[in-house]
């Protein structure tokens, strides 16, 4: 989905760093005829409104405008990705053990579909700022932690928590909050802000970037992309890159608490055109997950019901709270031992239950 309203005035920088400025769009024929992905968008101007809740809920759309706020994120993910490497090692997420915030290396996983070619992205992921998640970061972000702070927030609680209200009204749920209640901002959960950096590779080793599996998250806000080359699962798609945009993907979470009736995302990043080749790619995305007391079941709907979307299937992942699965999942995705590359069906073992995911 895509989104359209103005994002609040962020607070001043502390120090400056270099202004950011969003790659042209590409001149390069990306084929005879694109085919767009038909992306809904919703005017989140008219959410207070008189009648506006009631046409959003219909139309389900998103958009938001983006404002100097996204370019300085992404400005200050530039500048975390040109620290030393040796500074960024010293805040390196436990991949191992299932934790994620803080730096995730280049070419920490290899793709067995392509011989000698490992993964080509570098991840910086910082959680929500609130006591229980506080951990050391560098310098460039504890400098600039109050605008960060404020642009999460400001997502978490005017985008995807409008979006939360109205999930709410369309399934039908006893009130308006009943979504929103297990996704606060001041409770535990694995919400983060992530930077993420596609480091260009040689013409040689090109082929598709990297075959992204379906979201953990509620919904995944992603502030642009700094390049062509973002596809949605189906007869793929090209996702166009909208100016003042960002895309949001609805994610594991929610099609779990909809026993399936929403969709989780199935996307993939594929190589850039020619001339965009030579330019290492930039993205700032905001993952809002489920407090991780959640127990991930279908909740009870009126409209899941008659569409019949109130039966489970194959258990799904029933017993498992928001928390063990993201944990199991990227303990999982880490693993050396685990295939990745081409689209392909799993499972995560928690405690005897299982539940699919798309890598």
């Amino acid at each position: 989905m895509t989104a359209a309203a103005v994002l609040s005035p962020s607070s001043q920088a502390t120090s400056e760093i270099p202004a950011y400025h969003q790659v042209p769009e590409t001149e390069y024929e990306l084929g005879v005829k694109v085919e767009w992905a038909d992306l809904a968008t919703l005017d989140l101007s008219k959410f207070d409104q008189p009648g506006g809740n009631e046409e959003l809920s219909s139309q389900l759309f998103e958009a938001i405008r983006r404002s100097e706020q996204v370019d300085q994120q992404f400005a200050i993910g530039k500048e975390v990705f040109q620290l030393p490497t040796e500074e960024k090692q010293k805040y390196r997420a436990d991949l191992e053990h299932g934790g994620y915030n803080g730096y995730k290396p280049l070419g920490l996983r290899h793709q067995e579909t392509r011989p000698g070619i490992f993964d080509n992205t570098e991840i910086y992921n910082i959680p929500k700022f609130i006591p229980a998640l506080e951990q050391a970061h560098p310098d460039v972000i504890h400098a600039h932690r109050r605008e960060i702070e404020a642009f999460v927030r400001y997502i978490h609680e005017n985008v995807v928590g409008k979006l939360l209200v109205l999930f709410a009204r369309v399934l039908e749920l006893p009130d308006d909050d009943y979504v929103l209640r297990s996704h606060r901002y001041a409770e535990r959960s694995d919400c983060h802000l992530r930077y993420m950096k596609y480091h260009r590779r040689t013409p040689s080793r090109i082929g598709r970037w990297v075959c992204m599996p379906s979201p953990t998250s509620t919904s995944t806000s992603v502030s642009g992309e700094e390049a062509e080359g973002g596809e949605s699962y189906h007869s793929w798609k090209w996702v166009e890159p909208l100016p003042g945009s960002i895309t949001v993907n609805i994610a594991d979470s929610l099609e779990f608490l909809t026993n399936g009736f929403l969709k989780s995302s199935i996307h993939r990043v594929v190589a850039p055109p020619p001339d965009q080749a030579e330019i290492d790619r930039l993205g700032v995305l905001y993952f809002v997950r489920p407090e991780d007391s959640l127990e991930l079941k279908p909740v009870v709907s009126r409209v899941l019901e008659r569409l019949g979307y109130d039966e489970s299937t194959d258990g799904g992942a029933v017993g498992i709270t928001a928390g063990e699965w993201v944990k199991a999942r990227v303990a999982s995705g880490v693993s050396r031992g685990n295939r990745r590359g081409v689209m392909c069906l799993s499972s995560i073992l928690w405690e005897g239950k299982s539940a699919k995911y798309y890598d």
